[in-house]
C-alpha cells in the first residue's frame, strides 16, 4: 500500500532520531528504496538528505557522494518537491561534500575546484549568503598548503555570517586554529578564551578548541592553565558526538610534550582504533601525525616500553613510532600528489621534529600516595592496597599531620566541621569546579577522620576520587577509592553501601594497574552479599517484612552492579580468557538486573556480553545477546542506546551473511 506523505515523513523522522551507525544507515537506505518504489515524490528530498547525513556521520563518508549527487539532480529536476527544510538540508550538505572530497586523495583537485564553483553558483542563484562558500575556499586552501591560504582566511572572516554559516562555537574555533598555526598565538588564545566565556556547545565544541588552548598555554609558559584546559578538554571529549580525532591526537601530543609518559601510553592504547579506522584518509593522516609527534618525543627514554595494541603491528613505543611515520609519509605523499604542493609531507617532517615542552604538566588532582601513613594526605592506599594494608583491613592508617592535599587547607581542615567542608565541596561541584571540590572533599575526609567519623571520611574520599575521575586523573581517583573502602568498612557500613564505591573504582582500575585489587573487592563483597541473602532470619529480629524485603532487594542490586563492574573491567583489560569471563559475568549481571525489574541495566549488560561474544567469534551468542539488548532498551524506551545496540547487531548480521534478518531489524526500528 502506498504511503501518504505524512506516513513517509514520520518514518524518515524516526530514522533521523537514531544514533549514527549501520542501523541508521540501513534504515535510511530502506526509506530511499521505499520512496523510489512507492513515492510520494514529495518525500524523496527528505529521504535522500537523511541518507546523505547517515553516510556522512556514520563512518561511510565516501558513500555520501552518490547520495548527494542524486539529491542535487532531484533539485534540478523538481525543485517544487523541496520544502524550506529540504532546501536548507541541500545547501547545508554542500559544505560536507566539499570538505569530504578534499579528505580523499583519489579525488582530483580539479573536481574539488569545480564543486566549489558549483556551490558558489547555486548559492548565488538561491540568494544565500556566501559565508559557507568563503569558509570552504579557505579550508581547501589551508589543507593543500596554497600560497593564498591567508588571503582566503581574511576573505572568510570578512564575510558576514548567514543561515549557512558554521555554528557559533565552530566558527571561532576554526579561526583560532589558523591563528595558532600561523604563529599568532596570543591572538588565538584570546579568541578561544572569549569564546569559552560564552559557554559554546555543539557536536565538536568546546572539546576541540580546549585541546588547542591547552597546548597553546603549555607553549607560552602557562603549565597550570594548560593543565586546567586539558582537564576541561577531557571532560568535554567524553560528551562529544563525533570521533574527534584532532582533539584526541592533540591530547596525546600534549601529554607527551608535558612529561606525562604513562598517561600518553594509556591514551594511545585507548584510542588505537583511530590509527587505522578514521572516517577518511585525511583523518587517519592527521591522527598519525599527532600521535607520531608524541611517540617521537617519548622514544629516546621510553622506546622499549611495551604497548597493548591489537590494531597495528607494533609492540613497543619505538615500533609504533616507526609504523606511524611510514603510514603518515605514504598518505602525505598521496595527498601532495593530488594537491600539487609538498605541504602534507612537510607537516609529517615537522611532527617528527617535535620537542618536549619547557614545563612539565601536573595533572594529579589527588596525590597518588593518598591515604597511606606518611603521605601527603589523610592516609590512602598504594596500588591495590587500601590504607597501606591488605584489602579488607578494617583499620585505616593514621592521618598524617601535613594535611589532605596541597590545594586544601591541610592541618586546618582537621579542626573544621566536616559538614561545613562537605557543603563547600558540594557548592564547588555545583559551580562547575570539580578540581577545587576534590581538595575540599579531602579536607572533609581529614576532618571527619579526626572526629572519629570513619564512614563520613570514607564517603568524602570517594567523592574526591569521583572529582578526580571526571578530570581524567585515574591514578588519583584510584587512590581515593582505595582510601575510601577501608574507612567505610571500619565505619560499619554493610556491603551494599560499599558496592557503589567499588563500581566507580573499577572504572579507573584498568588504566592504573589496580584491577587485581578491585576484582578482589568485588568478589569479597559479592560473597558477603550472597551470605546475607542466604542467612536465615535472626531469631531476635523483629523487623517489618517490608523492610527486610527492601534490604534484600538492595543487596541483590548491589551484587548485580558488582558483577557488571567486574565484567566491564575484565573486558577493558582484554585477552580471550578475560573476555570469556567478562561475557559470563555480563550475562549473570543482565539476568540479575532483569529479575530486579531493571530492563535498561539488563540491556546494557546484554549489550556488553554481545560485543564480547562477537569479539570471540561466537556469532550465535553475539546475536542472541544483542537482540536481548535491543529488546531491553525498547522496553525501557531508551531510543539512543537501542539504536547503538542495533548498529552492533546489524554489523554482526551483515558480516555473518544474515542480510534478511538485518533488513527485518531495519524495518522494525522505524515502524
Amino acid at each position: 500500500m502506498t504511503r501518504t506523505l505524512d506516513d513517509a515523513n514520520r518514518e524518515i523522522t524516526r530514522v533521523r532520531q537514531m544514533p549514527y551507525g549501520l542501523a541508521r544507515t540501513q534504515a535510511a537506505e530502506r526509506q530511499v528504496r521505499l520512496v523510489d518504489a512507492e513515492g510520494p515524490d514529495a518525500a524523496r528530498a527528505y529521504a535522500l538528505s537523511t541518507l546523505v547525513e547517515a553516510y556522512q556521520w556514520g563512518g561511510e563518508v565516501d558513500r555520501s557522494f552518490v547520495a548527494f549527487a542524486r539529491l542535487l539532480r532531484w533539485w534540478d529536476e523538481h525543485p517544487e518537491h523541496f520544502d524550506a527544510q529540504d532546501r536548507h538540508a541541500l545547501f547545508w550538505s554542500f559544505k560536507w561534500m566539499v570538505s569530504a572530497l578534499a579528505d580523499f586523495p583519489t579525488v582530483p583537485a580539479e573536481q574539488i575546484d569545480r564543486t566549489l564553483a558549483d556551490m558558489e553558483r547555486r548559492y548565488a542563484l538561491a540568494g544565500n549568503g556566501m559565508d559557507a562558500v568563503a569558509y570552504e575556499r579557505f579550508a581547501w586552501a589551508r589543507q593543500r598548503g596554497a600560497a593564498d591560504a591567508e588571503a582566503a582566511y581574511q576573505a572568510w572572516v570578512a564575510t558576514p555570517r548567514d543561515d549557512w554559516s558554521q555554528c557559533e562555537a565552530c566558527d571561532p574555533g576554526d579561526r583560532a586554529a589558523w591563528l595558532l598555526a600561523t604563529d599568532r598565538v596570543p591572538e588565538g588564545i584570546r579568541l578561544i578564551e572569549q569564546t569559552l566565556a560564552q559557554d559554546p556547545s555543539c557536536a565538536s565544541e568546546p572539546a576541540d578548541m580546549l585541546s588547542y588552548l591547552a597546548e597553546a598555554y603549555l607553549d607560552t609558559g602557562r603549565p597550570r592553565d594548560a593543565a586546567r584546559a586539558h582537564r576541561r578538554a577531557v571532560a568535554a571529549l567524553a560528551e562529544a558526538e563525533s570521533d574527534m580525532v584532532g582533539a584526541r591526537g592533540r591530547r596525546i601530543r600534549l601529554l607527551a610534550r608535558g612529561g606525562q609518559a604513562e598517561r600518553t601510553l594509556r591514551a594511545i592504547e585507548a584510542d588505537q582504533q583511530y590509527l587505522t579506522g578514521g572516517d577518511t584518509p585525511y583523518s587517519r593522516l592527521a591522527f598519525s601525525r599527532l600521535v607520531g609527534a608524541a611517540t617521537h618525543v617519548l622514544r629516546p627514554e621510553h622506546g622499549d616500553h611495551p604497548l597493548r595494541l591489537d590494531r597495528v603491528p607494533a609492540a613497543t613505543v619505538a615500533e609504533l613510532d616507526d609504523w606511524l611515520r611510514a603510514q603518515a609519509a605514504e598518505l602525505a605523499a598521496r595527498f601532495d600528489a593530488r594537491n600539487g604542493t609538498p605541504s602534507e609531507s612537510e607537516a609529517v617532517e615537522r611532527a617528527w621534529r617535535t620537542e618536549p615542552a619547557d614545563d612539565v604538566l601536573d595533572l594529579d588532582v589527588l596525590p597518588r600516595g593518598l591515604g597511606s601513613a606518611g603521605a601527603t594526605g589523610a592516609g590512602a592506599a598504594g596500588a591495590g592496597s587500601p590504607a597501606g594494608a591488605p584489602a579488607g583491613d578494617p583499620d585505616p592508617a593514621p592521618v598524617d599531620e601535613v594535611g589532605a592535599h596541597g590545594a586544601g587547607r591541610g592541618t586546618h581542615a582537621q579542626h573544621a566541621a566536616p559538614d561545613a567542608l562537605v557543603a563547600e565541596a558540594e557548592r564547588l561541584v555545583a559551580a562547575g569546579d570539580p578540581e577545587a571540590a576534590a581538595a575540599a572533599y579531602l579536607d572533609a575526609a581529614v576532618a571527619a577522620e579526626h572526629a572519629g567519623l570513619l564512614a563520613d571520611s570514607g564517603f568524602a574520599y570517594a567523592e574526591a576520587a569521583h572529582c578526580a575521575q571526571v578530570l581524567g586523573d585515574d591514578d588519583g581517583a584510584s587512590a581515593g577509592y582505595a582510601a575510601a573502602i577501608p574507612r567505610l568498612r571500619a565505619g560499619g557500613l554493610p556491603p551494599a553501601a560499599l558496592a557503589p564505591v567499588v563500581v566507580q573504582w573499577a572504572r579507573a582500575a584498568a588504566a592504573t594497574g589496580d584491577a587485581a585489587a578491585v576484582l578482589s573487592e568485588t568478589d569479597d563483597l559479592t560473597a558477603a552479599l550472597a551470605a546475607r541473602l542466604d542467612a536465615p532470619p535472626s531469631a531476635d529480629e523483629d523487623r517489618a517484612e517490608a523492610l527486610v524485603a527492601r534490604e534484600q532487594a538492595a543487596d541483590r542490586r548491589a551484587a548485580a552492579d558488582l558483577e557488571d563492574a567486574a565484567a566491564r573491567l575484565l573486558a577493558t583489560l582484554g585477552g580471550d580468557g578475560r573476555a570469556q569471563d567478562a561475557a559470563a559475568r555480563a550475562q549473570r549481571a543482565a539476568e540479575a538486573y532483569a529479575a530486579l525489574g531493571a530492563p535498561a541495566d539488563a540491556a546494557h549488560a546484554f549489550w556488553l556480553a554481545g560485543r564480547l561474544h562477537d569479539g570471540l567469534g561466537r556469532v550465535d551468542e553475539a546475536v542472541w545477546h544483542l537482540e536481548s539488548a535491543v529488546e531491553g532498551f525498547t522496553a525501557a524506551r531508551q531510543r539512543g542506546p537501542r539504536g547503538e545496540a542495533a548498529n552492533d547487531l546489524v554489523d554482526v548480521l551483515r558480516r555473518s551473511g544474515q542480510d534478511a534478518r538485518a533488513d527485518e531489524l531495519a524495518r522494525s526500528l522505524t515502524s
